[in-house]
């Protein structure tokens, strides 16, 4: 049986990275996806190539309204939620903090911070009530960064708000698991995404230079493969990982190991 069969889960960030490459292997897994990304065309893409069972709702993550949306939409096309991927993020320039233009440091608490807290103050209550009703749980991921695990220079705010995902997450783990919900942070450190592959550009004119800069303290020694991050992603999220919830996973070849 496929890991995610006749599941309803919710995917913010679809149209690319590791929103795009989760979409495609929970559908692969049997999930019926409800979609979203702030990029519509993107997300029409996404959806095309992989046909039936796919609802889309393209918006802002930063706008409560929208994190509404997603669940009255999976519920409405599907009938229920069982597990919720709050993958949407962005990232600020490279900057030392006294120098971070305010607008943006805004920008990034409202997408990375505020689209998590938006997105489970809408999820919780429908899958609370789900498993007053049925006895079946539910599994929420958040999308941190090991920017939240540890300091992140000149990436300030960026880290600020991932650590801030890692606090909602254990605070509502702790909250929620006497109901059926499990809530788990992944936590990746660069990987092969466009959201990587712009800050490459800004280290190093050749790519080879600036890739062996971003990962000078990676014990592994390289990028994360974008499936190697989904793949944790999915673990986090499956009905078979019924016992883990509150929990952090650092996906970093070894940063927060030393």
């Amino acid at each position: 049986m496929k890991r995610f069969e006749d599941l309803i889960a919710i995917v913010t960030g679809a149209a690319g990275g590791f929103g795009k490459a989760l979409a495609e292997r929970l559908h692969a897994e049997g999930a019926k996806l409800v979609l979203s990304d702030v990029r519509a065309e993107g997300l029409d893409g996404v959806a095309a190539s992989l046909g039936d069972d796919v609802a889309l709702c393209a918006g802002d993550v930063s706008q409560e309204d929208h994190s509404r949306d997603l669940v009255a939409l999976a519920l409405e096309r599907f009938g229920r939620l069982d597990v919720a991927f709050n993958n949407a993020g962005i990232v600020h320039g490279f900057s030392k903090l006294a120098l971070l233009d305010s607008q943006e440091a805004r920008r990034v608490i409202d997408v990375d911070l505020m689209g998590v807290f938006y997105a489970m103050k809408h999820q919780l209550p429908v899958l609370e009530r789900q498993y007053r009703r049925d006895g079946r749980g539910g599994a929420i991921v958040n999308i941190a960064s090991v920017a939240g695990i540890a300091g992140a220079p000149r990436l300030g705010i960026y880290a600020a708000a991932k650590h801030g995902v890692i606090g909602l997450t254990r605070s509502a783990a702790a909250e929620y698991a006497s109901k059926g919900i499990r809530i788990n942070a992944v936590c990746p450190s660069y990987a092969r995404t466009p959201m990587a592959t712009d800050a490459l550009g800004l280290i190093a004119d050749d790519v080879a230079s600036a890739e062996k800069e971003l990962t000078r303290g990676v014990p592994m020694r390289r990028l994360a493969e974008v499936d190697e991050v989904v793949e944790v992603m999915m673990f986090a999220g499956s009905p078979a990982n019924s016992f883990m919830t509150g929990q952090a996973l650092a996906v970093d070849g070894g940063i927060t190991a030393v």
